[in-house]
């Protein structure tokens, strides 16, 4: 027979085996259920991204049949401009909302293309862009507008600040883009655009991937909004006056610019040849936010479209968050 010590020592041995099994069980079951889980994670996001381009495909007919109901003009007929359209889906729901992308300043046009330089500054657009940092009372509108310039040019011909150097020298040092922006959310690493004066101009401004001069569409820019026309001309036409033009526009918008600017109240102000070809009467962009909800799993993604011609429609571009 063993002494009772050594049955003692194989019955421990045999507990703390025991033990150390259970430990290890439970943790080879814990990750069965954290890989399960992500797995689970992983296919309700797949399939809400799915719903998201799905989301995508209805926009793009949905502006083609806009291109196409009038070739030569967009207007708000339908009430599509930023209505949100709610459907269900399987486990789940889903928000799209489609909007004219052009209803905005285009930082963009602060420069354009040139064959000995791939962009330098456009002294009409800085202007504009300046005056209309002043119509939103933000402060040195001379030296913000600079520094978005000296961002996008292609040369290091500025003030030291504002360009590579400058920026070499902050903390976490960085170079300027050296050519237009590729969403407004870039505006937050340009000097002086603190987060204040960013949340101030955000609702007016946008990046579009041209940088021609702001390509506002009149027939369905809302007259809350009349500032940027105030901007373009440099304020040659008041606020007023642009809010009172765009409250009179016709049910069916204008057929072309020359007819807005022939109302009375915009004749005292003519604007420069330059200014009256920018305004449009026909959507070129438009944006596109899709909120989907899937098991329980949100998801949010924003996308651009270019309808250059009636009818056709592309995809310029697409984040999976939506638009800051």
């Amino acid at each position: 027979m063993r002494p009772e010590r050594e049955k003692g020592a194989a019955l421990l041995t045999v507990l703390l085996m025991v033990a150390v099994i259970a430990v290890i069980a439970v943790a080879v079951l814990d990750d069965i259920r954290f890989g399960v889980r992500r797995a689970s994670n992983a296919r309700a996001a797949s399939q809400a991204q799915w719903y998201a381009i799905g989301a995508e495909q209805l926009a793009r007919r949905h502006i083609s049949r806009l291109s196409r109901r009038d070739p030569f003009r967009t207007t708000l007929e339908g009430d599509w401009n930023g209505r949100v359209l709610r459907f269900p889906i399987d486990h789940g729901a889903m928000a799209v909302r489609v909007s004219d992308a052009t209803g905005c300043f285009n930082l963009n046009s602060l420069v354009e293309a040139d064959q000995g330089e791939p962009y330098r500054r456009r002294e009409l657009g800085v202007r504009q862009f300046a005056k209309l940092l002043s119509l939103l009372g933000v402060g040195d509108t001379a030296t913000l507008a600079e520094n978005l310039v000296q961002w996008m040019d292609s040369n290091d011909v500025g003030p030291s600040e504002a360009e590579d150097p400058g920026y070499a020298a902050l903390p976490t040092p960085y170079r300027t883009a050296g050519g237009p922006l590729a969403e407004v959310s870039e505006l937050r690493a340009v000097r002086g655009f603190t987060p204040k004066t960013y949340a101030i101009i955000r609702p007016y401004v946008c990046a579009l991937p041209t940088t021609d001069l702001s390509p506002i569409n009149i027939n369905t820019l809302a007259p809350d909004r009349a500032l940027l026309l105030t901007a373009l001309t440099e304020g040659a036409t008041p606020e007023a006056v642009a809010r009172a033009a765009l409250a009179g526009r016709p049910a069916a918008g204008w057929p072309d610019v020359a007819t807005f600017w022939s109302q009375r109240a915009l004749l005292a102000s003519p604007p420069r040849d330059e200014v009256r070809e920018q305004l449009r009467v026909r959507t070129r962009y438009f944006a596109l936010e899709t909120q989907v909800t899937f098991a329980d799993l949100p998801i949010a993604s924003s996308a651009l479209f270019e309808a250059p011609s009636a009818g056709g429609v592309r995809l310029v571009a697409r984040r999976w968050t939506l638009d800051e």
